[in-house]
């Protein structure tokens, strides 16, 4: 039988897993998914926004992978410790296929960045997720603005989650001492800022639309910014038609948003500023804490881009989420490429000196980037089984110990298998009928692993 180790239990991870165990090349594969967390599905169940119920719906399909036969999840194992290298991992598994993500937010690199007030949305995202990392809450929503820098969908996300009330996120799992603090929350003006124009705004359509959609808030878009974009004037003409199909669409809604006569938000609503063709110079400071954004004014450059035009805007708030990206984390002891923030590779294989690793594999953001949606990791493990399975002759060879749990444990490890990741669920169902809500996610490690491990 071939074992192999999937590092990493997120759609990527899981992906992997099920190609591995489906494929017909090798009839006798036994698959474990390691995973740092006592709990699985990686971003699905940390980096979705709690009212986005659908999307989090897809924890059903990774379920019933994680459920087969021979797949075994195994929780709260943390891979590049002294105790559990990449050699080590070699020495109990035939293979190993890294899908660890890209766990850090890119940086704006400019001054104030790291002013109290400033945070990734990264962060923030793990609060509202009651991620077991995450800061217990040390966001300042005692402030009446808020400025979110980016245009995707995580800023968006961030946005969206500031311009609720409690009321409309009681129903969700996030934790009630989240939920009080939002409840809290004095932020009345969201602005979510992009350097570039609306046409090459990173959001998808849908997610865009939902922030028309929320009863306590209003969406604002000044025609002067809007009328910056080349694409702007018609929206069906020559310009806007060469657009991929979602930024013409996204150009619409921006366009209709314009148009609004009365952006008026309803009593103690919020409003959402989407601004364009700004790029953030500095973070200002007042009191030891963020106070505001200096941007300078950009311009279309005729070639894609944008170019500065030397005259700049302030923006006051007490509040900065940076929403630019993705970046992968170094593993000791595996490869990695500083400037991609991936591990060499090719075809999935990791490369070590310029030459295949045997054994050694990647899969997901580690190994192409942050890029794509959660659909885009399918094709991408794929491609790593695929080479993977090339190999098999060579890795089948390979000497492997004995009971990979048995040695873990041996180690001082202390895995959640998948008993222990539904005694959480359990939990949070209980904690959750505690509150009269369905489920209430647990935040604290102690509480996850209680409730794991007894």
């Amino acid at each position: 039988m071939l074992r192999i180790a999937v590092v990493g239990s997120g759609p990527s991870g899981v992906y992997t897993a099920q190609h591995l165990v489906q494929q017909t090349r090798v009839p006798d594969v036994e698959v474990h998914v390691l995973d740092r967390l006592p709990c699985p599905y990686g971003l699905v169940r940390y980096g979705v926004a709690p009212d986005h119920e659908k999307i989090k719906s897809l924890q059903s399909n990774l379920r019933t992978v994680l459920e087969h036969e021979r797949i075994t999840f195994v929780g709260h194992v943390e891979v590049g410790t002294h105790t559990l290298t990449p050699e080590r991992l070699l020495e109990l598994y035939h293979a190993v296929v890294y899908c660890v993500g890209a766990a850090r937010d890119r940086r704006l690199d400019i001054p104030g960045e790291d002013l109290p007030g400033s945070h990734s949305a990264t962060d923030f995202v793990s609060w509202y997720s009651a991620h077991p990392d995450a800061v217990p809450d040390g966001f300042a929503l005692a402030a009446r603005t808020a400025v979110v820098i980016g245009v995707g969908n995580v800023a968006v996300d961030v946005a969206r989650i500031l311009a609720r009330s409690a009321v409309e996120l009681a129903a969700t799992d996030v934790p009630p001492t989240v939920l009080d603090a939002l409840g809290r929350s004095r932020v009345r003006d969201v602005h979510v800022v992009g350097r570039r124009g609306p046409s090459q705004a990173r959001f998808t359509t849908k997610e865009l639309r939902e922030l028309g959609s929320l009863p306590s808030a209003r969406v604002v878009v000044a025609p002067a910014d809007l009328a910056l974009d080349p694409a702007h004037a018609d929206v069906s003409g020559v310009t806007a038609a060469a657009l991929p199909a979602v930024n013409r669409r996204n150009l619409t809604v921006v366009r209709t948003w314009a148009d609004e006569p009365d952006p008026t938000p309803p009593p103690d609503g919020r409003r959402i500023h989407l601004r364009f063709f700004l790029r953030p110079v500095e973070l200002l400071e007042a009191d030891g804490a963020v106070a505001g954004v200096r941007f300078e004014r950009t311009a279309p450059d005729g070639l894609g881009g944008v170019r500065g035009t030397g005259t700049y805007e302030d923006i006051a708030a007490g509040l900065v989420l940076r929403a630019v990206g993705y970046r992968g984390v170094p593993l000791p002891g595996l490869p990695f490429d500083a400037d991609r923030g991936t591990v060499p590779h090719r075809d999935g294989r990791v490369l070590r000196a310029g030459k295949p690793s045997p054994g050694e594999y990647v899969a997901g953001w580690i190994k192409r980037g942050p890029t794509g949606v959660i659909g885009t990791n399918r094709p991408c493990a794929k491609e790593t089984v695929a080479s993977l399975l090339d190999d098999v002759d060579e890795l089948a060879r390979r000497p492997v110990a004995g009971d990979p749990l048995l040695e873990l444990t041996s180690s001082g490890q202390r895995p959640v298998l998948w008993s222990g990741w539904r005694a959480i669920e359990s939990a949070e169902r209980e904690l959750g009928r505690s509150l009269g809500r369905p489920s209430v996610k647990i935040p604290r490690w102690e509480d996850l692993l209680n409730a794991a491990l007894g």
